[in-house]
């Protein structure tokens, strides 16, 4: 998140409690887009907070460590603890995009999760697309971004069209229907 949107990378680990967010626009094709990236904690005693974050959202990132077999198991729980939390209207359909992170590290000689473990469960979960990533060598990340806006963008195009023909606005000549008349 933060290679993407300031260009910077710090050795230093500091967890998500609660959740992070940054902001950056982007042009794809003729529009402007604001990116809302939010980085919500991974630890189990934060689960309760994702309710809050996740409805709303355009897309879902699930990120990984390849290094460590654990992160990628739990990809299910987190894939399934958004749907749940987040509600989407058709949860078969809802964007993910899975980023297998630290592909650096070692050389990759430390690496227990294989790319085509990571493309298996992504096939078998949707069709998810999957990027290898380094966030310290700023590797791939551009691209995982990118793909993240454009189906976030395409994502939005679709639940449109359930608000085709919906005024957006209610006239002053149109009378108020009960409550307040402020």
């Amino acid at each position: 998140m933060n290679q993407y949107v300031h260009k910077k990378f710090s050795l230093q680990y500091k967890a998500t409690i609660g959740a992070d967010f940054v902001t950056k626009e982007l042009q794809i094709g003729e529009k402007l887009v604001t990116l809302q990236i939010w980085d919500t904690a991974g630890q189990e005693r934060f689960q309760s907070l994702g309710a809050a974050f996740y409805r709303g959202a355009d897309c879902c990132a699930l990120v990984y460590d390849v290094n460590v077999l654990k992160s990628f198991d739990n990809l299910e729980t987190w894939h399934e603890e958004f749907l749940k939390q987040a509600s989407p209207s058709d949860p078969k359909t809802f964007p993910f995009i899975v980023l297998g992170n630290k592909v650096d590290v070692d050389g990759g000689s430390s690496r227990v999760v294989s790319v085509k473990k990571a493309a298996d469960w992504c096939a078998s979960n949707g069709n998810i697309p999957y990027f290898e990533t380094s966030a310290k060598e700023d590797f791939n990340v551009d691209e995982a971004f990118l793909t993240i806006a454009k189906t976030a963008l395409a994502n939005e195009h679709e639940q449109d069209i359930y608000f085709q023909g919906i005024p957006d606005t209610v006239t002053e000549n149109e009378p108020k229907s009960g409550g307040c008349a402020c």
